[in-house]
């Protein structure tokens, strides 16, 4: 019998959008476990503190059993190897994403040689969204319940603006 793959997807998601979340559920279907890993991000001025961006990113994907969320403080792949996880993944919306990406990977690749990167690439529907758009429309008053799933629309309007 195999040891469960583990696979850690990794970043600050302030807020998770859909397509984080089209990321995740695809990733459920190819491994074991999927460990959302929520940065603390003390390099970044977050709009959700650390709480806030683990409870939207847990309502959002609260229907995948195989997917958890945690948080993480310091280098990601040191994280990633204290679970244990095989696989770290990331999604890719252009070019730009990419060349960014896999010189992180090829990083990791240096520190971890036994952990692998997967590029998933986003669906078009989604390779417009990121998460600083949805902030930047958020604070202007715009609408961005296209951009996110409904729990995490309805934790924004709660808590936006307050």
């Amino acid at each position: 019998m195999r040891d469960p793959v583990i696979a850690l997807y990794p970043g600050t998601f302030d807020p998770i959008t859909l397509g984080h979340e089209d990321i995740v559920r695809r990733a459920s279907r190819m491994f074991d476990t999927v460990v959302i890993a929520v940065a603390r991000a003390h390099h970044k001025k977050t709009m959700f503190t650390l709480e806030q961006r683990l409870e939207m990113t847990r309502q959002a994907l609260s229907d995948c059993a195989n997917v958890q969320v945690q948080t993480f403080d310091g280098l990601v792949i040191e994280f990633a190897k204290s679970l244990h996880a095989k696989t770290m993944v990331r999604g890719i919306r252009s070019m730009t994403d990419f060349d960014y990406e896999f010189q992180l990977a090829g990083m990791n690749r240096r520190l971890a040689p036994e952990i692998d990167t997967v590029f998933l690439n986003t669906l078009d529907v989604y390779q417009c969204i990121s998460s600083t758009l949805v902030r930047e429309i958020s604070v202007l008053g715009g609408e961005v319940g296209q951009f996110v799933s409904a729990p995490v629309f309805k934790y924004m309007q709660q808590h936006v603006n307050r």
